[in-house]
């Protein structure tokens, strides 16, 4: 890793703190599961679970549309102002949220968290690809959502915690504390990465220049479609998983401690990428990975159809086979991304986070209204997205091999 001068954090600390920055994202959308159904009761009553879930939607339609901005912003003024400008109104985000009256007051302002959100999490991906090139680049990316997937995996018990003990609203002062250490953590121990002479000024014609750059790569576009369809099976997933456990399975009890058990299992196909993706290469892995989830929920929804017995257990394995896949894919599709980008790197990551963002949630938002009781909507939704993404990726593959 070159450390620009006055760096003052090893490799370990700087994975740490980006898996972190990455780690916002998900603590202010897993930490809210256990309290769907409090939520609905409590300000959502008629819309039921369904309607209090938009807590997790409008927080994720903030942070895309918070993505396209943030980037820009970042190579114009420097990394470190826009994260310390993100982290301020997530802040002021959560703080609404905690004393919103009504549903519609606190969708409006979990939209105001999610926007804040979008700036440490654009530009921690800026600040590697300032870093890192190349496979390189993808295995600090995998090792980053290693420690990233440990924060799913204890979030929905942290909220579960929390909500017993002070109620649900409990939940948006842990955000604060959240942010805190981030701020702290980031302000004293890492430089900034972007030098004044490779800022690009804040122009609208070079924004839509840059995205153009984007888009005439055929690799790139494919990578960001690929990585939309991801996203939108792990939004469904989020979406959908609290029902399945309640209803299909009858263990609302016990499900942050099966969710976290399945996300912190999972979180080893990031320690196998890192480890194994210089030697095949990040196309490949891709490719791999999608091809062992057709495979897998194709039987899985044989399965469901002849009514065999073990669904339950076969749910959990399918589960955690997602999520695993999910360590193998979106830290390559990003790297496969940005690798063509470095001179754009913030504009890259805000493009790639906006549109996969902001499409994959929209895709899986019509998914919960699928639920009929059982798996089976969201095993054929995960089924269909990997069959159009394994197309796509043996159409990059081609366009790879045009170029060479």
């Amino acid at each position: 890793m070159t450390e620009p001068e006055g760096q003052r954090l090893g490799k370990a600390e700087f994975i740490a703190l980006m898996a972190m920055m990455f780690a916002t994202i998900a603590f202010s959308i897993d930490a809210m599961l256990p309290a769907l159904p409090a939520i609905a009761n409590d300000i959502a009553p008629e819309g039921g679970v369904a309607q209090a879930a938009l807590v997790m939607t409008f927080f994720v339609i903030g942070m895309g549309a918070g993505t396209f901005f943030t980037g820009p912003l970042s190579d114009a003024i420097g990394r470190k102002p826009v994260v310390y400008l993100g982290l301020a109104v997530y802040a002021l985000g959560a703080v609404l949220s905690w004393v919103a009256p009504t549903l519609e007051l606190m969708l409006a302002a979990r939209v105001l968290q999610g926007l804040g959100a979008a700036g440490p999490r654009v530009v921690s991906a800026a600040i590697i690809r300032d870093l890192y090139a190349g496979r390189a680049m993808a295995s600090i990316l995998s090792l980053t959502m290693m420690v990233f997937l440990l924060v799913p995996a204890i979030a929905p018990l942290m909220g579960k915690i929390i909500m017993d003990a002070a109620g649900w609203r409990a939940i948006f002062p842990a955000f604060l504390i959240f942010a805190l250490i981030i701020l702290l953590w980031f302000a004293t121990r890492i430089s900034e990465t972007l030098p004044r002479e490779n800022r690009r000024p804040l122009r609208w014609p070079l924004m839509v220049d840059a995205v153009g750059q984007m888009f005439a790569n055929r690799t790139v576009r494919l990578s960001i479609y690929v990585q939309t369809l991801m996203l939108m099976i792990l939004f469904s997933i989020l979406t959908m998983v609290q029902p399945i456990f309640e209803v299909s399975f009858d263990r609302a009890e016990t499900f942050p401690i099966w969710f976290g058990a399945i996300a912190l299992a999972s979180g080893v196909s990031s320690l196998l990428n890192a480890a194994i993706v210089g030697r095949f290469g990040m196309r490949r892995m891709v490719t791999w990975a999608l091809s062992a989830q057709l495979v897998i929920s194709t039987i899985f929804v044989m399965w469901m159809i002849a009514d065999m017995p073990g669904l339950f257990w076969f749910y959990i394995f399918w589960q955690w086979g997602v999520m695993f896949q999910g360590g193998l894919t979106v830290a390559n599709l990003n790297a496969i991304a940005m690798e063509p980008m470095g001179h754009i790197a913030g504009m890259a990551a805000s493009v790639i986070g906006a549109i996969s963002t902001v499409l994959g949630a929209a895709l899986a938002s019509p998914i919960g209204l699928m639920f009929d009781g059982t798996p089976m909507a969201l095993v054929a939704t995960v089924l269909i997205a990997c069959i159009v993404a394994s197309i796509l990726m043996q159409q990059m593959r081609r366009a790879e091999e045009a170029v060479a």
